[in-house]
């Protein structure tokens, strides 16, 4: 009898996708749904960027470097030389977005059965990630009473064993919006030395930091052979289906492995990474007002979460998501119920269960993670829908 592999088993279902079915029901009976459940922002895509694929002039759609374009890759040492990062562009190799290059990551520097440790709750595709790679991901609780700071040095101890390899920070982070300070990623940078161990550092949201100022852990000294940075212009410049990332190291053992894998699936998508290029010559306001509108989002999402009862959401520094604690038994069952069988003026919102963020069972259980990638006035309705869902649910029960 066929059956199903052991790792396809194990891939978790996406607890930001889960959900979906429901939604588009509730969409076949006519109710608007707010989707606050996942990363893609309204905000347009720049202009140039699309200018720049759609005047495209070439006669062969062809294989690019594996690597990624040449033109592009030194394009992006200037960027990150404004971000104070100072690579040459052998150091850089673009990756179908950024998702291939933590996986790629994960498999040129972990064996099976190794062992990464993240705080969390995480980004849940980690998970799928490390099943991909045959990797374990341990995780060390954050907690949402303190801002999701990150946990102290002796909870990282604690989890050590012979099998750690590595480390996996996303900073600013997804799903809770913490920003690491450089003193706490001194601390990570101790740990990483003492134990030899790899540091992952997720920077997808870097141009987005409202209370302090980004540091990447590419800047940690001491530590230059150890750290792999992962990125990607996907919520940067809101463009997610461009599908373009790119994974930055000093180590050559690392780039070289890297890129095999790179060679593997023979190269980035020409397409996207002509609309990342363009991307670099944005003027360098571009993000001014992005990240003003970004920080409204916020004030008002987090604004109107402390006022309705029972709900705490500690503000966040940076990314453009928050978690929010609920008075419920069950965020996933209320997620669920509020597509399923609730709409307040024909309304209702989706949003992304805090458990599948969560790998420690029992986690996560009254937390939810809301996008605020819907403009101000779209948040506001959201949460009359939200404030009148738990309202409803919390009396039925």
């Amino acid at each position: 009898m066929l059956s199903i592999s052991a790792r396809g088993q194990q891939m978790p279902s996406s607890p930001i996708r889960k959900l979906v079915p429901y939604a588009e029901a509730a969409k076949k009976k006519g109710v608007k749904v707010y989707h606050l459940n996942i990363g893609q922002p309204d905000i347009e895509t720049p202009a140039p960027m699309l200018d720049a694929v759609r005047h495209s002039d070439f006669k062969i759609l062809e294989y690019s470097h594996s690597a990624g374009n040449e033109s592009y890759r030194k394009k992006l040492v200037e960027y990150y030389k404004r971000a104070g990062i100072y690579v040459d562009y052998t150091d850089i190799i673009v990756t179908t977005a950024g998702s291939e290059a933590i996986l790629f990551g994960m498999m040129s520097c972990l064996d099976v059965g190794d062992e990464v440790i993240t705080p969390e709750p995480f980004y849940a595709n980690y998970s799928g990630f490390a099943v991909a790679a045959g990797v374990k991901i341990v995780p060390v609780a954050s907690s949402i009473e303190n801002g999701f700071a990150l946990p102290p040095i002796s909870a990282f101890e604690e989890k050590i064993t012979d099998r750690t390899k590595a480390i996996i920070i996303c900073n600013p982070n997804n799903p809770t919006g913490y920003l690491y300070s450089r003193e706490e990623l001194e601390v990570l940078k101790d740990i990483v030395h003492r134990h030899q161990l790899y540091l992952f550092s997720d920077e997808a949201y870097r141009e987005f930091c409202y209370s302090g100022t980004h540091w990447s852990a590419m800047r940690l000294e001491g530590i230059e052979e150890n750290v792999v940075l992962t990125d990607t212009i996907s919520k940067r410049y809101s463009a997610c289906g461009a599908r373009i990332g790119a994974l930055i190291t000093k180590n050559r053992q690392v780039i070289d492995t890297v890129l095999k894998f790179a060679q593997a699936r023979l190269s980035p998508p020409t397409f996207g990474q002509i609309a990342g290029e363009a991307a670099l010559d944005l003027p360098p306001d571009y993000f001014d007002a992005t990240k003003a509108e970004y920080m409204l989002r916020r004030d008002t999402l987090v604004r109107r979460l402390n006022n309705i009862p029972g709900v705490y959401c500690p503000n966040p520094g940076g990314a453009f998501y928050v978690m929010a604690k609920l008075p419920v038994n069950d965020s996933e069952k209320f997620c669920q119920w509020v597509l399923e069988s609730f709409a307040y003026n024909n309304q209702t919102l989706m949003m992304a269960p805090g458990s599948g963020f969560y790998s420690t069972p029992g986690l996560g259980k009254q937390e939810v993670r809301l996008a605020y990638v819907l403009n101000a006035g779209d948040i506001n309705k959201a949460m009359d829908c939200l404030e009148k869902a738990l309202e409803t649910y919390n009396q039925r029960q």
